[in-house]
């Protein structure tokens, strides 16, 4: 097995690293106070292709693969973890229209999101039903020719952003099977949002309640198959799991190169930092367990581009592993930066707030040790 990145990967991470490099890097401050990312870098961005990176090109996109895309998000979070997730939210929606609408949904859906004129959020977690997803209370009741939907999603990213969004409701009986995924327009009577979330990082990111009263969704914005959204939802984030793994490790790959420059630069009795033996002791373990989860999200997402029947259980293992492996990293790195760490300028104390939702989102860590470890119940029955 060959673990290094062929001539192809290493353009698409050169590419993706470059692009944050220039474009995000230099301005995450700022749209962090902000609170908004400008619309005019995500179409810079869906420009190079990374609006729609695995969706097929058949239908406009990049084609690319789930390894392809973990390195372009590990690339792009190295200059903002923040932008990095943003995008791969839209990417996972524009993959779950892709596989699953209709040829008229996505002939007048797609080419938008694809250039991101239309940018789209995904909208699963209710106020609550957080980790028992299906327990979601949004109810979408079918009339003649559309859907009335009613009920409330939480913690969007988008929310109020975003052009349209993906919603998970219930058609029908209790239960993942009673489950469907509708298309919400922006401007659609009734759709209204809380106000935007006070948050410990993702600053960047508009966040905030969607709220549903009374809107009429025409039956063309079904997704797939009445019924089926719990299962396109459940698809959907054994990608965005990788991706938002990808995210975390590129935050925390980025604390690591800022802590060597500054071991290198800081003096403490008579000698730079980095010659205390203990303090390279650290360094190795951080750089030990970077590449341990480096190479484990790589293995998962291979796992998916093959359709491996294990797929589902390596992306939630390695959801979990690189998440909180890139967390534990970057909080050290503020830690080897002493005082300094915890001051904005120099940028460690944005990656640690930035990284700690990882753990949380796309399904908590507890989350995905209750996947793996009901996949290796029923293994042990088969």
């Amino acid at each position: 097995m060959d673990f290094e990145l062929n001539e192809e990967q290493q353009a698409i991470f050169d590419m993706a690293r470059d692009f944050g490099a220039e474009k995000i890097a230099p301005f995450a401050a700022k749209w962090e106070k902000d609170g908004a990312i400008p619309r005019s870098v995500l179409e810079e961005a869906a420009a190079l292709g990374l609006a729609a990176i695995y969706v097929p090109e058949d239908d406009g996109g990049s084609g690319l693969t789930r390894l392809d895309a973990t390195l372009v998000f590990e690339a792009l979070s190295m200059a903002c973890p923040s932008v990095a997730s943003f995008l791969s939210i839209h990417n996972m929606c524009a993959w779950m229209i892709a596989s699953y609408g209709s040829d008229e949904m996505k002939g007048r859906l797609l080419p938008d999101m694809i250039t991101m004129k239309t940018i789209a959020s995904y909208c699963l977690t209710e106020p609550g039903s957080g980790s028992d997803a299906a327990a979601l209370r949004t109810r979408a009741e079918r009339t003649n020719e559309s859907y009335r939907l009613n009920g409330t999603k939480a913690f969007i990213s988008g929310g109020g952003f975003s052009d349209l969004y993906l919603v998970m409701t219930r058609t029908g009986a209790e239960g993942p099977k009673g489950v469907s995924a509708v298309i919400v327009e922006n401007g659609t009577e009734g759709l209204s949002f809380g106000a935007p979330e006070d948050k410990m990082g993702w600053r960047s990111q508009p966040t905030s309640q969607v709220q549903f009263d009374d809107c009429v969704i025409p039956a063309e914005n079904l997704l797939g198959e009445e019924g089926a959204g719990f299962r396109y939802a459940m698809s959907g984030l054994d990608g965005g799991r990788l991706n938002i793994a990808a995210s975390a490790l590129g935050g925390a790959q980025s604390a690591v190169d800022r802590t060597l420059a500054y071991m290198g630069e800081r003096e403490a009795f008579g000698k730079t930092i980095d010659q205390f033996q203990a303090l390279q002791f650290r360094l190795a373990d951080m750089e030990t367990e970077m590449q341990a989860a480096r190479i484990f999200l790589r293995q998962a997402a291979s796992k998916l581009d093959r359709k491996a029947p294990e797929a589902t259980k390596f992306c939630a293992m390695a959801k979990r592993f690189v998440t909180d492996t890139a967390f534990r990293v970057a909080n050290d790195a503020l830690q080897l930066h002493g005082g300094y760490g915890y001051l904005a300028d120099y940028g460690v104390e944005k990656i640690v707030r930035d990284l700690r939702v990882h753990q949380i989102l796309e399904g908590t860590n507890e989350i995905m040790r209750l996947i793996v470890a009901r996949a290796l119940l029923a293994e042990r029955s088969a």
